[in-house]
């Protein structure tokens, strides 16, 4: 997927892909390093390279970003006196030497811009600013340290640390988050350029927090206010954050990663977000010669109003005119002479500090929408065998200890699965028994004598929960098997080698008495039998290992089933919507957990859907294998392709035309030649390969609603239909011009009018 997603961002207007350089793929354990197939970085940044853009390599090695341990792998948790980012000799080492390999490796693919390379920008660390504090004295070294180190490698390019206040010389200092043109308080030295090293698309979803989205509007204020402000670079988290397949998802974080960004998951368009930035970037590349040979002005022109102007002649000027207000209607400012009237809480900008080539706020670009279409059902028990995951007991358990052990530490990160059991002994069958189990993550199913009796989870944000259930206890010895089960690592915070999961208390209250199982001797198993003998391989090894599906669901069954892939290029995707919870693979390779059944305020799913590259898919014969930990239904997945089947426009003749109508910047500076008569338009445009098929509304006078909902409003033009069908029927894109003339008439004059239309792709 690579060279189309690079692409795709190439077409929206970018200048250079930034990446993370993730140390637990490349080094999953102590020197044993990994750069082969989706892992090669050295290719992916040959690709960008290739397409004519740059690369900033944000080598961490911490990162964050959502990324199971934070991109630590986990063996150095066990590196004896280590204490992560900080004024520490074991991290410091390790991490010196795994960035002195990093960096060996693209010198000698000569890939940095002093040797002829598309890597501009580094990056060390990631906002440690917001946990140095804890680290005391042992914070300010380390930074000191890592700006120190990273300089040394001599890579002929800058290095970069985000919210970073006082990175020290040559290190840029950089912004992260929502509104750095209002927050950041710039470079720590006049020497440095000032850059924004992610600014968000979208709030990325975690299970037990609110779902919330950002606006393309939004987006571009915030952009074209940092590079009215003198920014130098911007870069989008995420434009495209894809899956995050296998286990490589931070804790509680869905499989299914910024999907809201311009790229959605897929590598779709995520309309207008991708549109309406892609005519922001056009626009500030039209003032490009001013921007850099200029300095920019700065003063007021209202309460709330501001221009910023980057003048070097009567040729050469370009102005970002700015209305804070997002609270009252749009407002009228006096610049150069001439009245602009600017919307609420928008930036217009004048690549020849005459003429409006964009607001932020004005989004003439189409609105797309995503429809799934099912292409195969798997409802039928012929298609489905399975294996009933076996519950071990204490005295099948592989180790002991008179304790609870800590979940990470004891598996290592080899499985998300770790069983604690023990055993007691009952004088009597009918005495009324309660257990309650307290853990810090991040699910728990308990089983007595074989039986399940439940199952409790924590959240993002509240990752300590408590398991009560009757225990169905009988006359002798009882077995109690508790399966904890990790959604991730951790990925930030202060002293992450510290940090705890799994259970930490166990009581069992018999009639008046309360037993504490905490301090007792436990038995203990890593991993399921089902993982061990690896039931997702097509493998004829554990082929014996299946049976007939049973249709009776219980918790903790893998199910396989044997699929074709869909015809045609479309992206594929396995509808889980019947399940619960757990991990699901395509021919060996994991496609990412699923955990269904957690569900929102609304009641709804985080994610039903979950991606399959169509590059792990044969033709025919496709395995797929499912670990369900709960009581899902294997018979209501199905199988299904993304495409955008609708798309929608919604343009006002007070909006610009569109940027390309500009044709070029030798129209601006100097030889203008622009036609000013060209009009605002609604532009659509289907996917490759597909038609617009029918007109499903269209309105030109002042239709209500959005592209969402809509209706004619009290202006209509009668014929608005019948000029859109001509203009766009049997066409993958087609351009309509949002005047009275191209309708043949106004339908109502002296008001302002706008054309909306709706629009199916076949």
């Amino acid at each position: 997927m690579w060279p189309y997603l690079i692409s795709k961002a190439r077409a929206g207007g970018l200048d250079a892909i930034d990446t993370y350089v993730f140390w637990n793929l490349h080094e999953p354990q102590q020197g044993q390093y990994d750069f082969s197939g989706r892992k090669d970085l050295v290719k992916f940044i040959k690709e960008v390279h290739a397409q004519g853009l740059y690369v900033c390599l944000r080598i961490g090695p911490f990162i964050e970003s959502e990324w199971t341990y934070g991109g630590l792998p986990f063996w150095l948790h066990d590196v004896p006196g280590i204490v992560f980012r900080s004024d520490n000799e074991p991290f410091k080492y390790h991490m010196e030497r795994y960035a002195k390999m990093i960096v060996k490796m693209l010198k000698a693919e000569k890939l940095y811009a002093s040797q002829g390379g598309p890597i501009i920008l580094s990056q060390i660390e990631n906002e440690y600013k917001n946990v140095e504090a804890a680290f005391h004295e042992k914070g300010p070294p380390y930074v000191k340290w890592a700006a120190k180190m990273a300089v040394g490698l001599q890579t002929g390019v800058p290095w970069v640390m985000c919210k970073q206040d006082d990175a020290p010389d040559p290190v840029i200092n950089a912004c992260n988050g929502l509104r750095c043109g209002e927050t950041f308080s710039g470079p720590n030295s006049p020497r440095k350029p000032a850059i924004w090293t992610e600014n968000w698309t979208t709030v990325y979803q975690v299970y037990g927090k609110e779902t919330r989205s950002r606006s393309a509007e939004d987006i571009a204020f915030h952009t074209a206010l940092f590079i009215a402000k003198g920014g130098s670079f911007v870069n989008y988290y995420m434009y495209h954050g894809g899956t995050n397949f296998g286990r490589t998802a931070a804790e509680y974080v869905p499989t299914s990663y910024y999907d809201q960004a311009p790229l959605d998951e897929y590598g779709l368009l995520r309309q207008p977000k991708h549109g309406h930035m892609k005519e922001l970037h056009a626009s500030i590349k039209l003032c490009r010669k001013p921007l850099l040979s200029s300095k920019w002005t700065n003063f007021s022109l209202g309460h709330l109003q501001e221009a910023f102007v980057f003048e070097r002649n009567s040729h050469e000027c370009a102005a970002f005119l700015v209305n804070h207000d997002g609270r009252s209607n749009a407002t009228t400012v006096h610049f150069k002479g001439l009245s602009y009237k600017l919307p609420p809480k928008s930036i217009s900008i004048l690549p020849d500090c005459k003429t409006v080539a964009f607001n932020t706020a004005q989004v003439s670009t189409q609105y797309g929408t995503r429809l799934a279409t099912r292409r195969q059902k798997f409802d039928s028990i012929e298609q489905w065998k399975e294996y009933k995951e076996y519950i071990p007991s204490f005295d099948k358990s592989s180790f002991r200890a008179n304790m609870l052990l800590e979940h990470m530490n004891t598996t290592k990160d080899s499985s998300d699965y770790l069983w604690y059991t023990f055993r007691f002994h009952q004088n009597s069958s009918n005495a009324h028994s309660v257990l309650t189990v307290n853990s810090l993550g991040h699910n728990l199913h308990a089983f007595v004598n074989g039986e399940f009796i439940g199952s409790a989870h924590g959240s993002h944000d509240n990752k300590s929960f408590t398991l009560q259930r009757s225990l169905p206890l009988k006359r002798g010895t009882n077995y109690v098997s508790l399966l904890s089960v990790m959604t991730g690592l951790p990925d930030g915070g202060a002293y992450l080698e510290r940090r705890v999961a799994g259970l930490r208390r166990v009581t069992i209250q018999r009639q008046h008495e309360l037993h504490d199982f905490t301090t007792y001797l436990w038995g203990y198993k890593v991993g399921l039998s089902g993982e061990n003998i690896q039931l997702h391989r097509n493998d004829a090894s554990v082929k014996a290992y299946w049976s007939r599906y049973a249709s009776s669901s219980q918790p903790l069954t893998w199910y396989k089933a044997i699929f074709d892939a869909p015809v045609g290029n479309d992206p594929v995707a396995l509808n889980l919507a019947s399940m619960g919870k757990g991990e699901a693979w395509v021919n060996g390779q994991s496609i990412g957990r699923y955990w269904v059944s957690f569900l929102d305020s609304d009641g709804n799913p985080y994610q039903t859907w979950n991606h399959i590259p169509r590059s792990f898919l044969k033709p025919s014969g496709n395995l797929l294998v499912l670990l369900e930990e709960e009581k899902g239904n294997p018979l209501g997945i199905s199988i299904g392709t993304m495409s955008t089947t609708k798309v929608c426009g919604h343009v006002s003749s007070s909006y610009p035309p569109p940027v390309i109508s500009w044709q070029g910047e030798n129209q601006i500076n100097g030889n203008r030649k622009r036609n000013h008569g060209r009009r605002p338009r609604v532009q659509l445009r289907c996917p490759h390969g597909r038609k617009i098929s029918s007109v499903l509304f269209s309105s030109f006078g002042t239709p209500s609603g959005d592209c969402e909902t809509y209706a004619t409003g009290s202006c209509h033009a009668s014929n608005s239909r019948a000029i859109v069908e001509k203009a766009c029927l049997g066409k993958e894109r087609c351009s309509i011009p949002v005047s009275s003339k191209n309708f043949h008439g106004d339908p109502c004059p002296g008001i302002a009018k706008s054309l909306l239309v709706d629009a199916k792709c076949s």
